[in-house]
């Protein structure tokens, strides 16, 4: 029986940024479907009681080591986000708009690669439409999506979802209804679609 790997995740989350550079190659070698499901994760922490590691200082001066050494692994470019902490209530919106939209394709690379590759200031929406003109996207109307109804309840759907299933950070990863916290549990993400892992 084919698996799906369930993929909740935030753009404020630099981890989450590594993680997803793997899933689609991983979901592929297992011969799985791939289910990416934006959160808030400000919303995760207020409903768990937890908290950015950036906020702890020692957590946030270890990742400063850590999170290029994770990129150097990936192959993958990485810049710590020199406007850090962003607020990505207005991103994870757009997400959710994207997908239910037809444009996520587009949208997720695109955010992902100004926030953790191109280092912008995506907590100025001049910025954010600029980046979105630039993948070819409408930022004018996804500016508009993001504050109807629809939108705002998938997303608030996905992030209360994500906390009744036990979410408390992010990446987190689902197989059936085994939860994967963070970038370095991708091995037994994949360990799990293969079904060797009980």
């Amino acid at each position: 029986m084919a698996h799906t790997l369930e993929f909740y995740y935030d753009y404020g989350s630099p981890y989450s940024y590594l993680a997803d550079t793997q899933v689609e190659a991983i979901a592929k070698r297992a011969g799985a479907a791939l289910m990416r499901k934006p959160m808030l994760l400000g919303g995760v922490f207020k409903a768990t009681g937890n908290a950015s590691p950036m906020a702890v200082e020692l957590k946030s001066k270890w990742s400063s080591f850590d999170l290029p050494m994770w990129a150097r692994h990936y192959g993958v470019p990485f810049k710590r986000n020199p406007f850090f902490p962003v607020n990505t209530l207005a991103l994870m919106r757009g997400a959710a708009a994207a997908q239910i939209d037809g444009t996520f394709e587009r949208y997720h690379p695109a955010v992902y690669k100004a926030m953790w590759v191109d280092g912008r200031n995506l907590n100025d929406m001049a910025e954010v439409a600029a980046v979105l003109g630039e993948a070819g996207l409408d930022a004018r109307k996804i500016g508009n999506r993001i504050q109807e109804q629809d939108v705002k309840d998938r997303l608030k759907a996905t992030t209360d979802e994500a906390v009744a299933r036990g979410v408390f950070g992010a990446p987190t990863s689902f197989v059936d209804n085994m939860m994967f916290f963070g970038n370095d549990r991708l091995p037994f993400v994949e360990m799990a679609l293969k079904g060797d892992l009980k």
